[in-house]
């Protein structure tokens, strides 16, 4: 039986004049809907945050949201009509969802530039100035670098190089150092920039945040650890700071460099880190007026109630603190198009305006040299949460900025806020790469909002996160500060806002906000991109994809190896897991810390630990190549041998979220109810999704035993061959008979095609038939036969490379080591060698063999082929892999961009 609802319980018009309201809860079709005295009907079932008409509209006419259009009907539409683009279609299909959908869109997209009009262009004003004696309690850092909300020692990965050595001294540090008096503890921040071997095209955000992080006033010490040999090292960074001005001078800080080995350097930073504590913990708040707050606004899982409670409220908060001389950082460039006319409706100049319109405008033309367009900016969760394109998302983000306060100043990513004032800043919509920068900016609060209900947290700077609507805050209210759904419900804005407001000043002066007591945060730096025009881009688009036949090698005998396998369903393994896999990034801390949950309180039979493959996609990034590039390699993953039983993990809102990876999965002929799905949010949270993960791999694994393990031959092994630099010419040589050895006993060797080794003449002379090859495996793509392989690389980073690899298959890793040792993989074992003097004299404790130059070829290969044997008949381990010495990353590929 149909509804019979009033206006207002059944829609939303952000402003009077709309043509179009938003559904305030899923409406039936059929649903009878009275407004103004006329009354209409639901053409179909309306999903909440969705539109549908409430005026009659002709094929052409625009489609009004907050008076500024999104889109013109291509039919016409009566009242009570569903409105739905192509897209939004296609996003409803994927998630199956369970009512009859229009059979085609009724109207398009509406997205033209912006065209200032500088003759008629007229200074805005900004927020009078209250002087109430507001004050919040903070620690003071001098002059030249402001005042903080917290006081953490930092241990800072200066490249991707150092990432898991800061997170694991940061956990040791933890330990020793419990937050107490005004010390809040230690954080981690490590990231995936600066670890190439070329100058990287980000070079500048990279160095900024960095700079900015150190300097911050939530951080009473900083201890930054490098490789030393990276694009982005120590020296290079303490370069920038003092010529650019940085009050280095100004923090306990050291730079600490990997000339120890990883085990000697962890050893090194807990003895400095220690040595800060007294003195930190001695520090104490002192009052302090709110010119000192800044206040960072950032949204994410952004839905369509984003723009009528969450971020005006967040925009009042900002008002309140620039009233009283403090700052407010708007960013997302790519989110703010389409709403310029709001954006710039107040504005302090034209110079201003003008500086807006043109980080638009470059942020455009980076993404048309990757051949992405801004349009493809919503995630999947948006789509279903009622943000249909690019230009709704925006004119709800713009309401972060009151209409009563003036954009005042215009930034680079990561430029410091130097005078008081609302700021854009330059960033993607990638809300974590955003958040970096506006924390380097020295937004020393987070103001996060959220419809669908993100978990973001950053390490050092507390993050506020505002529920958009009532229902999801009951949903998630655990992992909520504010909800701003209280607005629907009936609340003023003025009331909620003072709410938000007091509520801010307080987590400003030491109360802990709720991602701060869940314990986990993220961090990621505006990625690089490859491209710096686009001369290349058909030519990159037209590239022919791999064969996956084997590569043709020189006849030679089985290897004489033999290890202790396990028999399963798909073969043997050398091994078995429970591997969890984050959707995307905004899952990935949360995948880690239930992996570490389950380790420590004790593994299944059947599986020698959980792994969690942690890393930076999935969201926030262009579709297209480097989408299908993330596809592929977590698909690779979650297929190879080593995976007993593997559980998806999305967020949530992501771009991929759990139906997009079963829908492919599908498409490539995969049974998705092989593996585990969950979800942070529709799960309840995170408390909710980390019992349920358990509870599934609990039942999933229960009566199982410990595995027996049968002896096999070559023909089982499946390596992957690296290195990181040349090979002396024994080792070179080697390395080429035992691939070529277990190639001829029936195994799989798999060799980057970036890899050194393949450029020797050694090398290739002991192993090609017919050299030089050319790849027979895309980047992550799972090999079907046994043989030699080589798999394109898209970039040299190393643990982009290993990622890759782990993804075609291969249960091992063997890498030639020049120079400093690589991470490891998290689920792969990586055995380190290297017969280079220098490296064996600095890093011999890290290496797993170190070789003479004087060794015979065929003995060294034996013996490498025994090393192969032990690890794979776990016998022995890694030496950086056991310790934890490990990474993931995903490449982008060519054609990637942060979005």
């Amino acid at each position: 039986m149909s509804e019979n609802l009033p206006f207002d319980q059944a829609g939303r018009l952000p402003v009077p004049g709309d043509n179009v309201a938003i559904a305030v809860r899923r409406l039936e079709g059929g649903t009878r809907i009275t407004r103004q005295g006329a009354e209409f009907v639901l053409s179909h079932t309306v999903l909440e945050g969705h539109r549908f008409a409430v005026l009659p509209i002709a094929p052409g006419e625009p489609l009004l949201s907050w008076g500024l259009t999104f889109g013109e009907a291509v039919r016409p539409l009566a009242p009570g009509d569903y409105l739905c683009n192509a897209r939004i279609l296609a996003a409803l299909r994927q998630r199956k969802v369970d009512f009859p959908l229009p059979e085609e869109e009724n109207f398009s997209d509406y997205l033209v530039r912006y065209q200032l009009n500088e003759a008629e262009f007229r200074p805005g004003s900004q927020v009078a100035r209250e002087e109430d004696g507001l004050t919040f309690m903070g620690f003071e850092r001098g002059a030249s670098r402001g005042v903080g909300t917290r006081n953490h020692l930092l241990v800072l990965g200066t490249s991707s190089h150092t990432a898991s050595l800061v997170r694991i001294l940061a956990e040791r540090l933890h330990e020793q150092a419990e937050p107490s008096g005004g010390f809040d503890g230690v954080v981690a921040m490590a990231h995936t920039e600066g670890g190439g071997e070329e100058q990287p095209n980000n070079l500048d955000f990279i160095l900024r945040t960095l700079a900015g992080a150190i300097v911050h006033p939530n951080v009473g010490a900083v201890l930054a650890v490098d490789d030393g040999a990276e694009a982005v090292n120590n020296a290079r960074l303490r370069e920038f700071m003092t010529a650019q001005g940085y009050p280095l001078e100004h923090v306990t800080h050291r730079f600490l460099s990997m000339d120890k080995g990883f085990a000697g350097t962890l050893a090194e930073g807990e003895r400095v880190a220690r040595g800060w504590l007294e003195e930190l913990r001695a520090m104490t708040r002192t009052p302090w007026p709110l010119t000192h707050l800044k206040l960072a606004l950032q949204c994410g899982g952004s839905d369509a109630f984003s723009g009528i409670s969450g971020n005006p409220l967040a925009g009042w908060v900002a008002k309140e603190v620039i009233r009283r001389g403090g700052s407010a950082n708007l960013a997302e460039t790519d989110e703010l198009i389409g709403a310029e006319r709001y954006v710039l409706d107040n504005v302090r100049d034209l110079e201003t305006a003008r500086a807006f319109l043109e980080k638009i405008d470059i942020f455009k033309e980076r993404a048309g040299w990757h051949g992405q367009s801004v349009e493809g900016n919503p995630s999947g969760g948006n789509n279903f949460r009622g943000l249909y394109n690019i230009a709704l998302k925006s004119i709800g983000a713009a309401r972060k900025r009151d209409p009563e306060v003036r954009l005042d100043h215009v930034i680079d990513y990561a430029q410091p806020m130097t005078e008081p004032g609302y700021y854009f800043m330059d960033s993607p919509g990638n809300d974590l790469e955003s958040i970096a920068g506006q924390v380097a900016s020295g937004a020393n609060m987070i103001l996060f909002i959220t419809g669908n209900g993100s978990i973001t947290n950053f390490p050092f700077v507390p993050t506020i996160k505002i529920m958009t609507t009532s229902s999801r805050y009951e949903l998630l209210s655990r992992d909520m500060d504010i909800n701003a759904g209280q607005y629907q419900d009936g609340m003023a804005m003025e009331t909620l806002g003072k709410e938000g407001f007091a509520y801010t000043l307080e987590v400003a002066s030491g109360r802990r906000s709720v991602g701060e007591k869940a314990g986990h945060s993220q961090v990621s730096i505006w990625r690089d991109w490859r491209q710096t025009d686009g001369s290349r881009l058909e030519a990159l688009r037209a590239a022919a994809a791999p064969a996956g036949t084997p590569l043709p090698v020189l006849e030679g005998e089985a290897a004489p190896v033999s290890f202790k396998a396990i028999p399963t369903a798909q073969g043997y393994a050398s091994d078995q897991v429970g591997l969890i896999v984050p959707s995307s990034l905004c899952s990935g801390q949360i995948a880690r810390m239930i992996a570490d949950k389950l380790n420590a309180h004790g593994r299944e039979k059947g599986i020698s630990r959980y792994v969690a493959l942690v890393h930076t996609e999935g969201c926030g990034a262009a579709g297209g190549d480097s989408e299908q590039l993330f596809l592929r390699t977590m698909l690779g993953h979650l297929r190879n041998p080593l995976v007993k039983k593997a559980l998806l993990l999305e967020h949530g809102c992501e771009k991929t979220v759990n139906d997009y990876i079963r829908n492919y999965m599908e498409s490539q002929g995969i049974d998705p109810a092989r593996f585990g799905w969950a979800s942070v949010q529709l799960d309840g949270g995170i408390d909710n999704v980390v019992a349920k993960v358990a509870e599934w791999f609990g039942a999933e694994l229960a009566g199982g035993v410990e595995p027996p393990r049968e002896e096999v031959g070559a023909e089982q092994l499946r390596v992957g061959l690296t290195a990181n630099g040349a090979a002396p010419e024994n080792l070179a040589r080697a390395l080429a008979s035992a691939a070529r050895a277990i190639v001829s006993g029936g195994g799989m060797v798999v060799i980057p095609q970036c890899a050194p080794l393949l450029a020797q003449q050694e090398f290739q002379a002991g192993l090609l038939a017919s050299p030089p090859p050319t790849p027979s495996l895309a980047y992550g793509e799972l090999a079907t036969a046994s043989g030699l392989h080589i798999m394109e690389t898209p970039t040299t980073h190393p643990v982009e490379v290993l990622t890759g690899l782990g993804a075609t298959g291969v249960e091992l890793m063997l890498a030639n080591i020049a120079g400093r040792p690589l991470q490891a993989h998290p689920m792969i074992p990586l055995i380190q060698v290297s017969g280079q003097p220098d490296t064996t004299e600095r890093w011999g404790n890290d290496l797993d063999a170190s070789v003479d130059a004087a060794e015979d070829v065929e003995q060294l290969a034996g013996r490498l082929l025994r090393l192969l044997s032990a690890v794979a008949s776990r016998e022995t381990l890694p030496k950086l892999y056991a310790q934890g010495n490990t990474e993931f990353q995903l490449t982008r590929g060519w054609l990637g961009i942060s979005m």
